[in-house]
């Protein structure tokens, strides 16, 4: 799926993998990045990926924070991480979102200036990935829920008055996790 952010003048591209085996995160970040141009490319344990909606306003959270020079890393990937983790310390976003060498679900965004680049980069990432392309991994599924309450600490508390207010868990559950990704910024 790739997204404009007319604003930015920028293309998001994210996917998601299954029956993935990365080793080592940081060198295939590195391979990725040696064999793509002109991108900025992050991974993430998709099972802690609340859609694709999660990874969009992280990435316009990272976007509007080197926009407005209050960025906390140097790299807009990283940055993306730290808003979709909704942590402002790269290490710990890393140790909770970062995708880990026993994940077998990947979700990967890709930031662009071009959409050529963007598509490129993801086919790139497609055939350097060890697993299958699905995205449907990005999906918000039942068997996500814990784990996505715990990372964001959203409690059942606050998971039942956004029902009232909504009434679906799911959709309820995806604009908490966007608020605590929003409310970072408000950190800095």
């Amino acid at each position: 799926m790739i997204r404009k952010l007319e604003e930015f003048g920028t293309y998001i591209a994210m996917a998601g993998f299954k029956d993935v085996q990365i080793r080592d995160v940081k060198d295939f970040l590195n391979l990725v990045r040696k064999n793509t141009a002109d991108v900025e490319i992050q991974v993430f344990n998709a099972n802690l990926i609340a859609g694709w909606k999660h990874l969009y306003f992280a990435t316009l959270n990272a976007l509007t924070a080197f926009k407005s020079k209050l960025n906390i890393s140097k790299s807009l990937a990283m940055e993306a991480l730290l808003y979709a983790s909704a942590q402002g310390q790269i290490d710990k976003a890393i140790d909770l979102l970062g995708s880990k060498s026993d994940s077998p679900y990947v979700a990967v965004l890709v930031i662009a200036k071009e959409l050529k680049a963007a598509d490129s980069a993801l086919e790139t990432i497609s055939k350097l990935i060890s697993g299958d392309r699905d995205d449907c991994i990005l999906e918000l599924t039942d068997e996500k829920i814990e784990g996505i309450k715990e990372l964001f600490d959203i409690s059942n508390l606050e998971l039942e008055s956004q029902l009232a207010l909504r009434g679906l868990e799911k959709k309820a559950l995806v604009d908490l996790v966007i608020e605590h990704v929003a409310l970072l910024a408000t950190q800095r």
